[in-house]
């Protein structure tokens, strides 16, 4: 994998991850004799949390699934669905956190294993570390099925933004990161051009995304690499999307200024080959002095 070099420790740096997992029981096994799934690549990555998404397990499956790492030191929280084998978010964080807390207050997606959030001692001071799956929703057509997702989609957004603008303002150290599930600008997307009309990639939903970075948050994968194409975390399992890079960037961090300041690097664990991958998404690391 690519610039995956373990942390300097030194100076109380501390590295927050985030990755898709496509299903936690998928993802640690074993697929081919140079792909033995997740729990390598967590050995061998020095990061100090990985927020999870789409874990697609109970939370007893979850820590069966995650056993060797457990046994190893590391620390799972996480909220399930209640639709059986859907959603699902958790931490995993080398130390136990101070305070966890399901949900960000709504009816509606709080049981559906959308988002959890954890604070952590990082870097001599308290952190937030938020993992976030949001829904992926459908372009709106005469489809049932499609107005369905893309109301629920809607109802999401309506309702995680004034949450995400009161932690702006809440005065913590905050990083929320996940599968955001849309494709902020033309440079997070390779085929920008095709995909006007599809989901994750709307006015309206960019326009969204766009209403938290104006109004603080910060994109620090955007900040650090630059107006460039990409890099992207999400390929399609189909054609050769993944050689050709034909990818779209909907797994990023947005922390809080005060966080955001302390960024030093931030990059993408891309698989060398299609061969070796253990999700269709990859992980993103961010790394704070």
């Amino acid at each position: 994998m690519s610039d995956s070099s373990g942390l300097d420790s030194s100076g109380g740096s501390f590295a927050i991850t985030t990755v898709n997992v496509n299903g936690i029981r998928a993802a640690v096994k074993t697929r081919n004799e140079n792909n033995h799934g997740m729990l390598p690549w967590l050995s061998a990555h020095s990061t100090d949390v990985v927020l999870l998404q789409e874990v697609r397990a109970s939370e007893a499956l979850t820590r069966k699934a995650l056993a060797p790492a457990l046994d190893d030191g590391w620390h799972l929280v996480m909220t399930e669905s209640a639709v059986k084998g859907r959603s699902g978010v958790g931490i995993l964080s080398r130390t136990e956190p101070a305070a966890v807390r399901i949900g960000f207050g709504s009816d509606e997606f709080d049981p559906l294993g959308r988002y959890v959030e954890a604070d952590f001692d990082l870097g001599g001071a308290t952190v937030t570390a938020a993992s976030l799956y949001l829904p992926s929703g459908a372009a709106l057509t005469d489809d049932p099925k499609d107005v369905e997702k893309y109301e629920e989609k809607n109802r999401f957004l309506d309702e995680f933004g004034p949450y995400l603008d009161r932690l702006l303002t809440s005065g913590r150290q905050v990083a929320v990161a996940g599968d955001w599930n849309i494709a902020h600008t033309e440079h997070d997307i390779k085929n920008w051009k095709g995909n006007r009309k599809n989901s994750g990639f709307l006015p309206h939903e960019r326009e969204w995304v766009g209403a938290r970075i104006d109004s603080g948050w910060v994109d620090v994968a955007r900040r650090h690499h630059g107006d460039v194409a990409g890099p992207y975390a999400w390929w399609s399992w189909r054609g050769k999307a993944f050689d050709n890079d034909s990818g779209w960037r909907i797994d990023y961090h947005l922390a809080t200024p005060t966080l955001a300041d302390r960024l030093t690097r931030t990059w993408v664990d891309r698989p060398d080959a299609y061969d070796r991958r253990w999700s269709d998404h990859a992980p993103v690391t961010a790394e704070f002095a």
